[in-house]
Order: C-alpha cells, then sequence, then structure tokens
C-alpha cells in the first residue's frame, strides 16, 4: 500500500462502523454569517468539541483500543493533553489500565479530566515531545502498547470518521477548514473526501508543522508554541499524515494568536459555545480573514475541542 493510500473510504467506514458504539455521533449546526459580521456564506460547524472527553481525539482512541492487541500491561501515550485523555476514557470504558505522560503546558482542564478517567499520569517537560520520549521509555520498560496521538494507521482511520459523519450531515459542504497539529484529524478527514470537498488546513503562525513541511517536501522540525500549544504543536508533522496531506489537502492558512482568542470569544457570544484555542483555530480564520469564502460558499468548520476552563461558572 503506497504511503498516501494508507487509509481510504472503505477501512474508514469500516472503523466507523466498529467504534459507532463507542463514540457519539456530534452534532452539526448552520449558522449565518452576518452572526458574526462576515460576508454572505453558508457556515456549518461540527460540534466534534461534544465529543467523549471532549475532543475528537476518543475516535482514534477506541480505534487503536478495538483493533490492536493490548497486552497485559496495558496502554500508554504521549499527549498536550486531548489525546491523553481520549485514551484514559476509552480504556476505562472498556477495562483496561493506560498511562498518560503529558508535558507541564497541558491545561488545567484535560489533567483533571485524565485524572478523573482513572489513568496513571504523569507530567515531563515542557512540550509534547518531551512526553512522548517519556512515554516510549515506560513502554519499553512496561511492555504497554503506544498509543500514538496522530502518526498511527489506527488513529488516522479512527479521526477519519469525521469525515464521514460530516459528509453525512452536510452532503453540499464545499469546503472545510481544520486545525492541524500532528495532522492526524486532517489526514484522516482529508483521505476520506479524497478531493470531492475542499481541505483547507488552519496552524497558529507560532506552530506551522504542516505549513513548513509541505514547504520542505517532508516533516521537519517547527516552532512549537502560541496559545495552542498544548493541542496544535507537536514539533512536527506525522511520517504518516504527510503524503495523505500532500495530495489531499489543498493548502494551509496560518492564524495568530489574537484571531484564536477572538474566534473563542465569539462562539461564545453568538453560540454559547466554549472551544479551546486549538478548538477555535479552524473559526479564527474567518473571524481573521485568513480564508476569505466566495459569496454563497459552504464552508463547514470543524470546532475540535472544548477542553478548557475559560469560562467560569463559580
Amino acid at each position: 500500500m503506497q504511503a498516501d493510500n494508507i487509509i481510504d473510504r472503505g477501512s474508514i467506514a469500516q472503523t466507523e462502523g466498529l467504534i459507532r458504539p463507542h463514540i457519539r455521533r456530534t452534532p452539526v449546526i448552520e449558522v449565518d454569517a452576518a452572526d458574526f459580521g462576515l460576508a454572505a456564506a453558508r457556515l456549518t460547524f461540527k460540534l466534534e468539541l461534544l465529543q467523549h472527553a471532549g475532543s475528537f481525539k476518543t475516535r482514534g482512541a477506541f480505534a487503536n483500543l478495538l483493533t490492536r492487541e493490548i497486552p497485559q500491561a496495558g496502554v500508554v501515550a504521549a499527549s498536550g493533553g486531548n489525546h491523553g485523555a481520549a485514551v484514559a476514557y476509552a480504556s476505562m470504558k472498556l477495562g483496561m489500565p493506560a498511562k498518560i505522560f503529558v508535558p507541564s503546558i497541558s491545561s488545567p482542564a484535560k489533567v483533571r479530566r485524565i485524572r478523573n478517567y482513572r489513568a496513571e499520569l504523569g507530567i515531563t517537560g515542557d512540550r509534547y515531545a518531551d512526553a512522548l520520549a517519556a512515554s516510549e521509555v515506560w513502554a519499553k520498560q512496561s511492555g504497554a502498547l503506544s498509543i500514538h496521538a496522530f502518526d498511527q494507521r489506527e488513529t488516522l482511520l479512527g479521526q477519519g470518521t469525521t469525515g464521514l459523519e460530516m459528509e453525512e450531515q452536510s452532503p453540499d459542504l464545499d469546503t472545510l477548514l481544520v486545525a492541524v497539529g500532528g495532522g492526524g484529524l486532517i489526514a484522516g478527514i482529508a483521505a476520506w473526501f479524497g478531493g470531492k470537498v475542499k481541505v483547507v488546513g488552519v496552524e497558529p503562525e507560532a506552530s506551522p508543522t504542516l505549513m513548513m513541511a509541505l514547504k520542505a517536501g517532508g516533516p521537519v522540525d517547527a516552532p512549537a508554541a502560541g496559545i495552542a500549544a498544548d493541542s496544535l504543536a507537536p514539533r512536527r508533522v506525522g511520517t504518516l499524515v504527510y503524503p495523505i496531506a500532500k495530495r489531499y489537502v489543498d493548502y494551509v492558512v496560518l492564524v495568530p494568536d489574537d484571531a484564536i482568542k477572538r474566534a473563542q470569544l465569539a462562539l461564545w457570544e453568538a453560540l454559547r459555545v466554549v472551544a479551546e484555542p486549538g478548538g477555535a483555530a479552524a473559526f479564527a480564520a474567518l473571524i481573521s480573514g485568513r480564508y476569505q469564502p466566495r459569496p454563497g460558499e459552504h464552508v463547514g468548520i470543524l470546532l475540535s475541542g472544548g477542553n478548557t476552563t475559560a469560562v467560569n461558572f463559580g
């Protein structure tokens, strides 16, 4: 199987059938662009932040745990927070031991979720790469199975089911805006659509992993900073992700941190939707004008995560 064909619609659909009893079919909502002061376009939000454990990552977690042989030692994962919470949740539901490593930049909301799902937690280093290194050491020592956040076929298959749902719910989409960190989500979705819909990656200016990879002709180290660093700054895009993105992702736009903050605020004020910075990044492309739809264009926006303490209900 060629690198850019490591997953396809058939394998994604098969995975969707397997994980369906364990995940939520998250809703979509069509919104008037004028509600956000934007030019006339049809906007449809996919509310994946309503998924179990607060993000799309739960799809990939169940895909791994239900299709791979799990040793007695259980599983181990490295994460900026959301993948760890998803693996912890899925492991808890399936009765498997899990150890999760996160960096110190992980948000308190994500750390709390991991602990609430009864996984063993290790906080190490400042960035995702530090947590990944610690998880690899633990896997060798314990015999636990490593569940990669994005550079794993099963993870890509699980995330691709988001595209399957989106197509069923909004079959006339012209464009889909998807935030990019390691690239598992956009690669899975792009593989599902296979060019039928324009797929645009959205990255923070402070962590342009996919844009730098596309310019370099392969995954390269990128800056890993900014407001969304706990979910969109893994240092480099996945090696399995890159050929899929090169083939099926139309292009990537970069958004500044202030646009991500404005997107979070706009979602709260107009829809009462609470999105974390990484979860709001795709919408920031519209708020900032970095993506400008043509009149009447039907634009899908994936709100991918909601694990934040940005709203205080105390």
